[in-house]
Formats: C-alpha cells, sequence, structure tokens
C-alpha cells in the first residue's frame, strides 16, 4: 500500500463563502497603556497580543460580543489577568455560537477568586446580546496556557447551548468538542459515512466519539455503534444527546481508546477514526488491525500523523480514496478523510 498515492487523492471540498465560519471563538484579555481592556490572540510564537475582534473568519456575532465584554469591563473598571504577575481579574472568553439557533454560549474565564459585579456584568452582556443563552464563569489560578480551568459556575441560563446536524440535535456545553466550522463539518461527517458506506445489519465503532456526533449520524445506517472516548464529560454529553433524540442503538464508553481496543472481545464490520492531531498511536492502530474490520474510515486534521498510522496497516488494507475538506480557510490545515478496505 503506498501511502497517500496521488491518483487517489481527491479535489479538496473547499467553501463557496469562506468568511465568519469560526463559531468557536477563543480570546484573550489585556491592556493598553490606557488602561482599556481589549480582546485578543497571541501572535504566533510570542506573548505579543493582537487585537481579533474584527477577525474575518471569527463569527460577527462573537466578535461583536467581545466588543461589549470590553467596554463593559471597562465601565466596571475590571482589570486584565497579568500571567507574570499573576494579577487581575479577566483572563479568556470563549464563545460557541449555534449554527442552527443562533443561541450563544459564553465562558468568562478568570484568574481571581470571584468576579466581582457578577450579577452587573451578566445583566449589561445579556442586555446587549439577548441571543447569549448560557454565561459560564470558569476558575483559571495556574500558570498554564491552558485556557479552562477545572472549576466552572453556571450564572446566566442553562450552562450549554444546542445545534443540529441534519436531524440530530447536540448538546454543546463548555467542555464539548464540536467543529469550529458548522458548515464544513456536514460536507466532513457526510464524506465520512458515505465512505464507510454502512449497511444493514452491520456494527461500527466509533473511536475518539467526543459527543456522539459521528455515532449519532451512523446509528441511522447500522444494526449498533460504539462511541469511545476518554472524557468522561464527553460521553455524559454523548449519552444525553442519544436519549435526546431518542437513538437506542448506540453504546457509549468513556475509556483509553487503545486499553478499549485490547480488552474487546467484539469484532466491528466498520471503524471510524476521528483523533486529535497528535492521531491514534502505534498500540491503537495494532488493536485495530487485530481486529480486521472490513472497512475503516480515518478522519484526520493532520496528514502527517494520519499517515504515520496508516503505516501499521500496509500490508493488509488497501487506501481506496482519499477526500480533503477544508474546515480551516486561510490557514494551513486541512482534513483529510481516507478509506482503506481489508485486502480480503
Amino acid at each position: 500500500m503506498k501511502l497517500f498515492p496521488g491518483d487517489q487523492v481527491e479535489t479538496v471540498k473547499g467553501m463557496k463563502d469562506p468568511y465568519h465560519y469560526r463559531h468557536k471563538v477563543y480570546a484573550s484579555f489585556y491592556q493598553d497603556r490606557y488602561h482599556r481592556i481589549h480582546a485578543g490572540l497571541y501572535e504566533e510564537n510570542s506573548h505579543r497580543h493582537i487585537d481579533s475582534s474584527a477577525c474575518l473568519i471569527q463569527h460577527v456575532k462573537a466578535n461583536q460580543i467581545l466588543k461589549t465584554i470590553c467596554t463593559v469591563a471597562d465601565q466596571m473598571r475590571l482589570s486584565a489577568y497579568n500571567e507574570d504577575r499573576n494579577t487581575g481579574v479577566l483572563r479568556h472568553a470563549y464563545i460557541r455560537v449555534s449554527y442552527a439557533s443562533g443561541d450563544v454560549l459564553l465562558v468568562v474565564v478568570i484568574g481571581s477568586r470571584e468576579l466581582p459585579g457578577s450579577k452587573h456584568f451578566v445583566s449589561e452582556i445579556t442586555k446587549a446580546h439577548p441571543e447569549i443563552r448560557a454565561i459560564v464563569l470558569n476558575y483559571n489560578h495556574e500558570q498554564t496556557s491552558m485556557i479552562l480551568g477545572k472549576r466552572d459556575k453556571v450564572l446566566f441560563g442553562r450552562g450549554y447551548i444546542t445545534d443540529r446536524i441534519g436531524d440530530i440535535t447536540f448538546r454543546i456545553s463548555s467542555r464539548s468538542f464540536y467543529q469550529v466550522n458548522p458548515r464544513q463539518t456536514e460536507v466532513l461527517y457526510k464524506t465520512a459515512l458515505d465512505l464507510a458506506d454502512i449497511r444493514e445489519g452491520e456494527t461500527v465503532l466509533d473511536a475518539c466519539c467526543g459527543i456522539g456526533t459521528i455515532s449519532l449520524l451512523a446509528a441511522g445506517r447500522a444494526e449498533h455503534v460504539t462511541g469511545v472516548e476518554i472524557s468522561s464529560e464527553a460521553i455524559r454529553d454523548a449519552k444525553n444527546n442519544a436519549v435526546n433524540n431518542g437513538i437506542e442503538n448506540v453504546s457509549f464508553y468513556a475509556r483509553d481508546i487503545t486499553e478499549f481496543l485490547k480488552k474487546n472481545n467484539r469484532a466491528f464490520d466498520v471503524v471510524i477514526l476521528d483523533p486529535p492531531r497528535s492521531g491514534m498511536g502505534e498500540d491503537a492502530m495494532k488493536a485495530i488491525r487485530n481486529m480486521m474490520p472490513d472497512r475503516i474510515v480515518y478522519v484526520s486534521c493532520n496528514p502527517v500523523t494520519q499517515a504515520e498510522d496508516l503505516r501499521t496497516l500496509k500490508d493488509i488494507y488497501n487506501i481506496q480514496k482519499i477526500i480533503p475538506v477544508d474546515m480551516f480557510p486561510f490557514t494551513k490545515h486541512i482534513e483529510t478523510v481516507c478509506l482503506l478496505t481489508h485486502t480480503n
């Protein structure tokens, strides 16, 4: 098997209108020399802030909310968190916009013990943006590059919003993994499921299933789908999503995928892989190889680690097709969906 043979790679599936596609937005707060608060991102390989409140790939509503937060913070004389001194209040904002409804989840990350005037802060933000359905306060006092800390407190709403892919509704909380580009997400998942070609009576393993997006979409085609994800919070959301959509032919397990595969005695007809950028790893790929599913669909946001993983299968699986999907226009990143079939 040649890895990523040119004649198997199809044309990239891109976007017609590649602007303001990011429905998931992170920003860090900082103050200028006049002590005015701004929301922005770090310049690559530096700690220099760049204002991102007018970013052309971030959702327009998210940009507007970031500006409002800065205005309200200045009015309330809230300070931005200084990671070198470990002082200040506002550290990060995380905004998620539902593609289906336009509802917004806002997570405010603070580096202080509490958010002074939190009730007034919530009142001003929600008055300016009634589409905000949930505001969560996250506490992060650690010297870390991680955005979210370990503790949350719901300040407004239910603490989550919902979105929809096809006929399936998904609950999105502050820690849910959910693709950043919803328009291309539908393209990506349809591509993966079309390549999987799930037939009546077949069983499916969805490795690294997150909140169950691919699992629940595949359930309409399969006899049974098993989703595995290391995050217990994601699996809780996946189970809730299955119940809320009335889908019963799915099972979800909060397990490390390698350990699950090593201890699992069941065979699956189709295996769908959608790992993080680091890939599946050699041990997991060997366990999948030993299981010998008929078809494997590997969805990857990092073709380099995808190629490394597929080397483990090269003597008993053939690459039939590779379809790139542009999930991140104006960046160097690409998602690739690869179909492999057993040589027998």
